[in-house]
């Protein structure tokens, strides 16, 4: 341990004398005194040193660290501008960790992975198509009549004037349009029916901004079209997601209602508690029923022999009951502290 502590020495002051400017200089400081450097690494050494020796060879260290570091510094003053200017910066040292916040998935994007692992259990694909859509897929093959009000202009987001093409763009209200997409596709390239896929992202609706309402917010769409599909296979959809999802007591219900693009029609609820001390209430979740035989035929699918069902939920809706959020504006706001709880 001595001698290979003299050879540190001998051999840093040869070569400390070649380093002839400010890089070379910072080299050798790496690699003698750094923190991977020769005298660093002869330290854990000093644990198989006998017990009586140990004195001697820790004062050797301290010396020869000391006489390097002090070479190094006349060095370093005999350089003047030569030398690397402020203090050296050694790479081979841990950064300090000045937070110690661990960065995680925004929870929209963690509860949309939830959803999709949990219907691709059930066999569902996941499709995606374009947010700025024009009227034919949002709209008209979805069954949904020129008068009807939920293509008021007042109620989109227009990108044309209405009326100044024959299809004027607009940012999707919902995410139906890619079960269009999805139904013109498979007759197209004829690899389907049958079809089974989901397509989650985002949509945009003019609403005021309150608790339960966004102008942008996120929608995941299913559709499943086969020989013999009935609103059973619906209702066991739907009541599998929910205990897969929520939990095995889980409680849901389909209320009768009316969409265009699905007849019969029905309301998704479930019992959820949006505050840690409230009492479950019964929360809308989304719309679903059996596909419209005019939609299938729209986008030249036969309804005497295929038929499906539909269903779409909001997302935010979901994430707030399953993470008890009471305010839909909170999961946009960027608030650290939300964000560190979710």
């Amino acid at each position: 341990m001595l001698e290979t502590l003299n050879n540190i020495e001998r051999d840093g002051l040869a070569k400390l004398g070649d380093a002839s400017d400010g890089d070379a200089l910072e080299a050798w400081r790496i690699a003698y005194l750094g923190s991977k450097g020769k005298l660093r690494a002869v330290m854990p050494m000093l644990k198989d040193i006998a017990k009586e020796d140990k004195p001697a060879v820790g004062k050797r260290l301290n010396e020869v660290k000391a006489v390097l570091e002090s070479a190094f510094e006349a060095r370093k003053a005999g350089l003047g501008s030569q030398a690397a200017s402020g203090p050296a910066l050694d790479m081979t040292e841990p950064g300090l960790i000045e937070s110690r916040a661990i960065g995680r998935r925004h929870i929209i994007t963690r509860v949309r992975e939830e959803l999709v692992d949990v219907f691709a259990r059930m066999g569902f694909a996941v499709a995606e198509g374009p947010e700025v859509e024009d009227d034919e897929h949002n709209f008209v093959k979805l069954n949904i009549p020129a008068e009807h009000p939920a293509r008021d202009p007042i109620d989109n987001f227009y990108v044309d004037a209405p009326g100044s093409r024959e299809h004027p763009r607009m940012l999707r209200s919902q995410t139906s349009t890619v079960q269009i997409r999805v139904m013109e596709d498979a007759v197209a390239r004829g690899w389907g029916p049958p079809i089974k896929v989901i397509s989650p992202g985002r949509v945009y609706r003019p609403d005021t901004v309150d608790a339960t309402h966004s102008f942008m917010f996120h929608q995941l769409e299913g559709l499943y079209i086969d020989r013999d599909v009935t609103m059973v296979d619906l209702k066991s959809t739907l009541l599998h997601f929910a205990r897969a999802y929520f939990g095995e007591d889980a409680e849901v219900r389909l209320r009768p209602s009316f969409f265009p693009f699905t007849e019969p029609s029905a309301e998704f609820d479930m019992k959820i508690a949006l505050q840690p001390d409230a009492e479950p209430a019964w929360i809308e979740l989304g719309g679903c029923g059996m596909v419209d035989p005019n939609v299938l035929t729209a986008c030249g699918i036969d309804p005497e022999v295929w038929t499906g069902f539909a269903f779409g939920f909001g997302v935010e809706r979901l994430a707030m009951g399953k993470y008890g959020i009471p305010d839909i504006r909170m999961l946009f706001e960027n608030d650290v502290r939300f964000l560190e709880q979710v």
